[in-house]
């Protein structure tokens, strides 16, 4: 398996694998206490002689020393696995937030340059009269018009201009185009005469 910090970058199951091999170690370093034990409680640090400086009789010499070379091996083994599975979580760690921060750089990029494309709005809808042409045709409060029939940031002056495209369109569909959240939105809007006051509402 590839050492973390080596060539390829490291991945989830690379991590799972660490962490096997570290549960792995841990079972081998509990069967050898559990050995020593077994051993009248023979410990990591208990003499192997008797009062008399001669081997201790009453436990397997050959099995106390080899569970104990072999604790401190795995231990050993223990503490590299452990700081791999510490070096490769913080890899991916690292990984994950350059990626979240790319991706979050990539949509502000793409609103910034749709915020570019967008026209220049001339006016703001402040209010719609539920029932009015305006509303039927789904014109919202807060829509900014870019265009509306042939009049657009270019050429617009004043209110009168859409007054008078009002006027000349009565009962013929309008194009109207409005910026709605930060979007560019088409509607279409046919002046007429309704209960309320306007061709529009």
């Amino acid at each position: 398996m590839a050492e973390p910090g080596g060539g390829r970058p490291v991945t989830v199951s690379d991590v799972q694998q660490l962490v096997r091999r570290k549960d792995e170690i841990e079972a081998q370093i509990k069967a050898c206490y559990e050995l020593l034990e077994g051993q009248k409680g023979v410990g990591m640090h208990e003499p192997l002689v008797d009062a008399e400086g001669f081997p201790r009789a009453d436990i397997d010499l050959y099995q106390v020393r080899t569970a104990r070379h072999n604790i401190i091996c795995l231990q050993n083994d223990h503490k590299a696995v452990m700081k791999q599975v510490e070096e490769a979580l913080h890899q991916l760690h690292a990984r994950e937030k350059e990626k979240h921060a790319r991706d979050e750089a990539e949509a502000l990029a793409e609103a910034m340059s749709q915020k570019q494309n967008l026209p220049q709005a001339f006016a703001k809808v402040n209010a719609v009269t539920p029932g009015s042409p305006a509303s039927v045709s789904g014109l919202q409060v807060d829509d900014e018009i870019v265009e509306f029939g042939s009049v657009n940031a270019n050429n617009f002056q004043n209110l009168q201009n859409i007054a008078t495209v009002v006027q000349h369109s009565e009962g013929r569909p309008l194009s109207v185009t409005v910026i709605r959240g930060g979007r560019r939105v088409h509607v279409g809007l046919t002046p007429k005469r309704w209960s309320g006051k306007g061709l529009l509402g």
